[in-house]
């Protein structure tokens, strides 16, 4: 049974995870996809293509994506190089305290390069990333012309 991992599942935005996918065949071509539908409702995602070990697993922190959003050892990189589907919209979280972004990972057979809602994946999962720390204080700063907030860590 193949199954695709995020540690850890919930994180900061800034810090690293590792993603692993096990229970491929030895060699097998997949696909690995990241997606998140922001505040406004816009869908993101990345694609990377790679080829399973000899053990049936790929690691982006070890095995270099074929092709794709980005191509080499990337272990980000299905978040980091995230597209949007429309063109010239930026992925941009406004509620940084109230909600994270929960980015759902999958995994496909083969290289797909457009995915529709008749193509099951093999196996997801959903991360979240957060962009402030549980009891961090959020401080609105409006003084003169200067708007803003000041995060204050517990």
């Amino acid at each position: 049974m193949v199954e695709v991992t995020v540690t850890p599942q919930s994180s900061l935005a800034d810090r690293p995870v590792q993603i692993r996918v096990r229970g491929l065949s030895p060699s097998q071509l997949v696909t690995l996809r990241a997606s998140l539908v922001d505040e406004q409702g816009e869908c993101f995602q990345a694609r990377a293509f790679f080829r399973a070990d000899g053990a049936g697993e790929v690691d982006p922190g070890c095995h270099a994506a074929l092709g794709g959003s980005y191509a080499g050892v990337w272990p980000m990189g299905v978040f980091w190089f995230l597209q949007p589907d429309t063109l010239f919209r930026r992925l941009i979280k406004r509620d940084v305290a109230g909600s994270p972004f929960l980015v759902r990972l999958e995994v496909f057979d083969g290289l797909c390069l457009v995915t529709g809602p008749q193509d099951q994946p093999l196996a997801s999962c959903v991360a979240e990333r957060w962009y402030v720390c549980p009891g961090m204080q959020r401080v609105p700063i409006r003084e003169g012309r200067v708007r803003g907030a000041l995060f204050l860590p517990p």
